[in-house]
């Protein structure tokens, strides 16, 4: 089943982008106006974001969002034949922020949010690292499509882990050199483990483990920022956030990192993944509110 599967979308992938757009185009349609998958979610989420803006602008980028989130799936499907040199046009960033800690010995953690496209930012970070990248991953349910997913985020050298694998498998890597890559707006697990912060109007639950990570193994930080500069072309941004994460008090460099992605989401309103329930613990904020720094 594995090698039908793969060969249909190997041959999907090698039709131009501009024919594989018209496809995007028609299942964003399908998608947004039939389906309309996750809408409401998406909807609250912009209001609780944007209360300033208009129900117009707030549309405009709902509709942003739903193209980009249409084209990221379809571009990964293309990722899956195209050539170094055609990627290497529709990605550009400036690794030498990344690459200049690799002689001082430090290894790096890379963290960014949900922002498009994770898929050109994976490949585009590991093709230029000096160092090892790892990143971390969560499995699909539908195994076929979880291999095809995985060698095409192999590809130009990324080591992937499960996520739900990370404390084992890791260890393996840790005494060596690594730029670990993770997202810092995942919901915990255990809201009482989590870190409470506001993210534009409302508090809500982070994840700490970005930030326990750096400290344990005094990692350097550095905060990536990625976006499509037009369609089918993306750039990244690298920002070092940190060479002493342990200067921090506990909770701070977590904050921090908010403020970052929370900064780059309104430079860029609709490259951010919407769809996911952001805020669904926000009424539980009181109680937890010992965990705010």
């Amino acid at each position: 089943m594995y090698l039908v599967v793969y060969s249909i979308f190997y041959l999907l992938s090698l039709l131009p982008l501009r024919v594989l757009y018209i496809l995007s185009d028609g299942i964003y349609g399908i998608l947004y106006y039939i389906i309309g998958y996750r809408k409401k979610v998406v909807r609250q989420n912009l209001i609780i974001a944007f209360p300033e803006k208009s129900d117009l602008d707030r549309k405009k980028i709902e509709k942003a969002f739903y193209h980009q989130f249409v084209d990221t799936f379809i571009e990964a499907i293309k990722l899956i034949s195209m050539t170094e040199k055609e990627f290497s046009k529709r990605f550009s960033i400036d690794i030498e922020v990344l690459n200049n800690l690799y002689a001082t010995g430090q290894n790096v953690q890379l963290v960014a949010g949900h922002f498009f496209s994770w898929e050109f930012a994976n490949l585009g970070i590991a093709k230029q690292s000096a160092y090892p990248f790892i990143g971390v991953y969560m499995p699909l349910s539908n195994k076929v499509i979880d291999k095809i997913m995985f060698k095409m985020r192999s590809r130009f050298g990324t080591i992937l882990i499960p996520a739900s694998e990370f404390r084992n498998n890791f260890q393996k890597y840790a005494s060596g050199r690594y730029a670990l890559a993770l997202v810092a707006d995942q919901n915990p697990g255990r809201l009482d483990r989590a870190f409470w912060a506001k993210f534009f109007t409302k508090p809500a639950p982070f994840v700490l483990g970005p930030e326990k990570g750096a400290r344990a193994s005094n990692a350097a930080v550095v905060f990536v920022d990625f976006y499509p500069i037009k369609r089918g072309y993306y750039k990244a941004e690298l920002e070092l956030v940190t060479t002493a994460p342990n200067y921090y008090k506990e909770g701070a460099l977590t904050k921090l990192l908010i403020e970052k992605i929370e900064g780059s989401i309104r430079k860029r309103p609709s490259n951010y993944l919407w769809s996911h329930r952001r805020w669904k613990w926000a009424n539980e904020a009181e109680k937890y509110a010992h965990l705010m720094v």
